[in-house]
């Protein structure tokens, strides 16, 4: 398997951030635009996608869904799939370089890297709607993609939620935390890649979690705890657990270390892309020891 290209990595956040821009629920045409540069990017990969629609007081947005199998994205498998995915959208006052195209971008070099070995339990999905006013509610894109697989009773291994991976310091006390104790358990720099999830979730976060440091050399920590830890369920992967499904989040933990998080300061400049092209390393590898058939 091929490492990621950092290069890639930042083409696909400056597209996003920079040549598109804000991609707020009030600027429909901004996320169209993002919308179609992320199907044509996993269309000129050779996958399959479909635009699942989302409507939201009388207008439709729509989920970005691909397979690199060459079914339908949208179809049931007989079989548990894994349900890779991001949000494309941003709040209004940002560009939104790490929140979310840095998500984005992960998934797309992620697919690119897997598009190739034709994986026909794999699912890529970009959420138009994440961000307020829609965040944590069934309005959001990923529920409604969640209510869909659960509608067919799709089976799932998991589902790994990709937000905000670009965002990283070696300066001391860069990290911060929910709680002032945790700071005594995990690391007081910005250095690192993190997996959380909810307690059902425990067993797929601690797999996926050993996957990773096999395939990259990236420091990865990993938290599981109810919503009472504030962020732990901050993103699509929320939509999963409520409905039942084994979720997590995989992220630079945003404003526990980003100073740029809903800023205007949220820049393509602010990220460290060799990073996170380490964290699609870690990634990409995963997905296929846990998806090939006899790894």
């Amino acid at each position: 398997m091929k490492p990621a290209n950092p290069d890639s990595i930042k083409k696909i956040v400056t597209a996003l951030a920079s040549d598109i821009g804000p991609r707020p629920i009030r600027r429909p045409e901004k996320l169209k635009e993002a919308r179609d540069f992320i199907r044509d990017y996993l269309e000129n990969l050779g996958m399959a996608v479909s635009l699942q629609p989302v409507i939201y007081k009388g207008i439709e947005y729509h989920n970005v869904i691909a397979s690199s199998s060459g079914m339908d994205p949208l179809s049931r498998r007989n079989k548990a799939v894994l349900v890779v995915g991001a949000h494309y959208d941003t709040v209004a006052s940002t560009l939104g370089a790490d929140d979310n195209a840095s998500g984005i971008a992960a998934l797309l070099e992620t697919a690119r890297i897997l598009s190739s070995s034709q994986l026909d339990n794999v699912i890529f999905s970009a959420f138009c709607m994440e961000e307020p006013p829609v965040f944590r509610t069934k309005n959001m894109g990923s529920y409604w993609y969640a209510k869909h697989l659960k509608n067919i009773g799709q089976e799932l291994m998991g589902m790994i939620c990709l937000e905000m991976v670009g965002y990283f310091s070696e300066r001391p006390g860069s990290q911060k935390y929910p709680f002032p104790l945790m700071n005594r358990i995990y690391p007081d720099r910005g250095n690192f890649i993190a997996i959380v999830g909810n307690l059902k979730s425990k067993d797929f976060t601690l797999t996926l979690k050993e996957l990773f440091k096999k395939h990259s050399g990236l420091p990865v920590e990993s938290l599981n705890a109810p919503a009472i830890m504030l962020g732990i369920d901050f993103s699509d992967h929320w939509a999963f657990q409520k409905l039942g499904y084994k979720a997590v989040m995989v992220t630079d933990t945003a404003f526990y270390r980003n100073p740029n998080y809903h800023r205007p300061s949220d820049l393509p400049s602010t990220l460290t892309y060799e990073k996170a092209a380490q964290v699609v390393d870690g990634l990409a590898g995963s997905i296929l020891d846990l998806c090939t058939p006899g790894t």
